[in-house]
């Protein structure tokens, strides 16, 4: 009886050793960081190095902080631009403990590091927005150029439609500044901040509507414009075609009439030439010509002149031809009508 007692007893020592054991013993992970606390305050310098490590048993406390490289993922938010345009912007940031001991001092936790996150990268954000154009949120960079820039500058010389704002900084250098300003803040709770982006940027519903109904508008007047214009060179076109018919006609009736007027006037010489050699031979001319006058002049035409006129001149002197005897001889064969005696009225 005396041994199992004493069994009981050895029992119940190691299952306290072994308690007292696992509660002075604990391991450190790659990824891991630990802070040691005693009533809730920090003892000694964190614990960077993995491996197995000691600290009194249930007087002391491991807290452990992660090592790797942490995210933040901010609420999408419905903010102001400078112009008054309300957008919803949605950013993201990395961020790394690097001073655990002033990361547990003032946040404790990853959740109140997340909270303190939000409240000083949202700031930061909403204060950006606010002192910039949306174009500058927009853009990426000042020096990137739409490819519709050129078009609107050539469809619109007045200027009056898609006059873009010109770009001082740029999408890119808001970020920074976003960036820098919340990396010195942070730094205080012993975080070091590795990247701030905008993850997404989305007009409000209502400015959507409008927007697209400017862009709508806009390109319209751009399209206009370049019917307009299109129409103008076919205008331009078509009276330069009508210009050159004109002078290509022209000249083509030039040409026909000096040609018709160098034949009738050599053909004139040449008929000239060859009645002028005697006197019966121009007579020849002369009445061959006015018997095509004739022709001319009374074809399908009714044409008053007086018998004195030059033009009849050749009419005028015609004489009537005497009969031949086969004429007469006709004319005596012929038949003469038989006429009734008339009785005496005595």
């Amino acid at each position: 009886m005396k041994k199992l007692g004493i069994g009981f007893l050895a029992a119940f020592i190691v299952i306290i050793l072994l308690l007292v054991a696992s509660g002075g013993i604990y391991t450190v992970d790659e990824t891991k960081q630990v802070i040691v606390t005693q009533f809730g305050e920090p003892v000694g310098e964190p614990i960077k190095e993995p491996g197995l490590k000691f600290k009194i048993p249930f007087l002391q406390k491991a807290n452990f902080f992660d090592k790797r490289i942490l995210e933040w993922d901010g609420r999408p938010t419905e903010m102001p631009t400078k112009d008054k345009t309300y957008i919803m912007v949605d950013t993201y940031a990395r961020w790394t403990i690097t001073d655990p001991l002033r990361y547990f001092e003032k946040l404790r936790d990853e959740r109140s590091a997340q909270s303190r996150l939000d409240d000083i990268l949202g700031s930061e954000v909403r204060n950006s927005i606010a002192k910039h154009e949306l174009i500058e949120v927009i853009r990426t960079t000042k020096d990137r150029k739409p490819l519709v820039e050129e078009d609107i500058a050539e469809a619109d010389m007045t200027g009056s439609v898609g006059k873009l704002i010109p770009i001082r900084r740029g999408r890119t250098a808001l970020e920074q500044d976003i960036y820098t300003t919340a990396k010195a803040k942070l730094g205080e709770f012993g975080i070091e901040l590795l990247d701030a982006r905008f993850k997404r940027i989305n007009y409000n519903q209502s400015v959507q509507e409008r927007i697209y109904e400017r862009m709508i508008s806009e390109r319209q007047q751009i399209a206009e414009r370049f019917r307009s214009e299109g129409a103008g060179e076919a205008a331009k076109i078509l009276g330069d075609m009508e210009r050159d018919l004109r002078k290509i006609e022209s000249e083509a009736y030039k040409t026909v009439q000096e040609t018709k007027g160098e034949a009738d006037a050599k053909a004139t010489e040449i008929y000239a030439k060859a009645f002028n050699q005697s006197e019966e031979a121009a007579e020849f001319y002369e009445f061959t010509r006015t018997l095509e006058l004739y022709g001319d002049v009374l074809g399908d035409s009714t044409v008053v002149l007086s018998t004195d006129s030059d033009l009849f001149k050749y009419l005028k002197s015609v004489k009537p031809v005497a009969p031949t005897n086969s004429e007469e001889a006709a004319q005596a064969t012929k038949p003469k009508p038989k006429t009734r005696p008339v009785a005496d009225e005595g």
